[in-house]
């Protein structure tokens, strides 16, 4: 049984989140607080697996709440509970960057109590039972070919916000596949010239894409195009806030937008992105086509995208993630002849979007967070070495 605490000042609110775990499976509502100050006592007393946190209270908010709660429970997880607004996207971002786990939005335009607290449900239960009920999965299929030897020095990896300490994920050569792993498509002598980055992320990503954007250098010789699973406004108030953050030059793709080399295009909430040539020149193109693995924007469509247009000069990484989006996504790049990079279990919030593509056997290298952006830049300049050497 996963435990949570819910936190916030408004008792319309708490009633509502209690209402809405209450016929979930698995998890029990086991105390509640007005403010972020009462909840560290009830904490230590309650001992819950899993925290929801309101970001607006009196005494002490949610953002401080965070912090405070940090520096005693480096692993509990904390689910902030926000609204959907460029205010409550903007305190929602500080909120993951004190140490918060993941959000979800407060329903708005909903037509009774019942919708708003199944909109509640559907927001929360998955991510409960993601962060405060999780099993450790089987060993990672290991990556084709030889593996690098920095990806092969032994060791653990501090586990992010959320998650118990594990060994990393480590390439090994021969070692077996776990069971239904699928076995390796075949693909291209690596080395070859790079053109673009496509990256997925969802379930911390905010946290693990700005990781890997402040290693990539401002003159990065190739666009970035991310689709990390955000609202709308959120993803806006994000890319402003990388862009200030970052040495590169990011932003929330709108349409027809040219990609050009230093640049991050992130896709906008409730958005595709795609991609089209006109001439020499990649375009942006948004897309308002259905959902896909209960997203918009979907990592599988973007990599689709990226696939068609790229074939083998894309190089693509799956982040921390809940879910299975980016899996077929990364089967069609694979397939195109493009190498995939996905983070470790280790160092990752939820390891089930990067997990998802290690058990097809779809990686070619699985490295912690810390070491992905140098492995990205890597990548990118050796294979323009080797063009400019022919």
């Amino acid at each position: 049984m996963i435990s949570v605490l819910v936190v916030d000042d408004s008792v319309v609110v708490r009633r509502l989140i209690v209402d809405a775990l209450g016929e979930a499976p698995g998890i029990q509502v086991v105390g509640t607080a007005a403010n972020g100050l009462l909840a560290q006592a009830k904490i230590d007393q309650l001992k819950p697996d899993v925290i929801t946190m309101d970001i607006e209270m009196p005494e002490m908010d949610g953002i401080e709440a965070v912090r405070e709660l940090r520096k005693r429970h480096t692993q509990l997880p904390v689910i902030m509970f926000s609204t959907l607004s460029a205010a409550g996207a903007t305190a929602t971002l500080e909120a993951l960057s004190a140490g918060a786990t993941d959000y979800v939005t407060k329903p708005s335009n909903v037509g009774s109590v019942q919708e708003s607290i199944a909109a509640v449900r559907e927001q929360l239960v998955p991510r409960i039972q993601a962060l405060g009920g999780r099993r450790r999965p089987p060993a990672a299929a290991p990556p084709r070919g030889p593996a690098p030897a920095a990806g092969a020095r032994p060791g653990a990896v501090p586990a992010r916000p959320g998650l118990p300490p594990a060994s990393a994920a480590r390439p090994g050569a021969g070692a077996p596949p776990p069971p239904g792993a699928r076995p390796a498509a075949p693909r291209r002598a690596p080395g070859g010239r790079i053109d673009i980055l496509a990256i997925g992320s969802s379930t911390g990503g905010p946290d693990a894409l700005t990781k890997v954007l402040l290693g990539l250098p401002a003159d990065l010789p190739v666009p970035v195009v991310i689709t990390q699973h955000m609202p709308p406004v959120f993803t806006k108030m994000f890319a402003e806030r990388l862009d200030r953050a970052t040495p590169l030059k990011v932003v929330e793709a709108g349409d027809g937008m040219e990609l050009t080399a230093g640049t991050v295009y992130i896709a906008p909430g409730d958005r595709h992105l795609v991609f089209n040539r006109k001439g020499t020149a990649t375009l942006t193109q948004l897309s308002n086509a259905p959902q896909e693995n209960s997203c918009r924007p979907a990592v599988d469509v973007m990599f689709r995208s990226v696939a068609a247009l790229y074939g083998g000069t894309a190089f693509a990484a799956i982040l921390t993630g809940m879910g299975q989006d980016g899996r077929g996504g990364a089967k069609v790049l694979r397939d195109a002849g493009c190498e995939i990079l996905a983070q470790d279990e280790a160092s990752s919030v939820v390891w089930g979007m990067p997990g998802a593509v290690v058990g097809a056997g779809l990686a070619d290298e699985v490295l912690p967070l810390d070491r992905i952006a140098a492995a990205l830049l890597n990548r990118v300049r050796v294979g323009r070495s080797a063009a400019v050497a022919r």
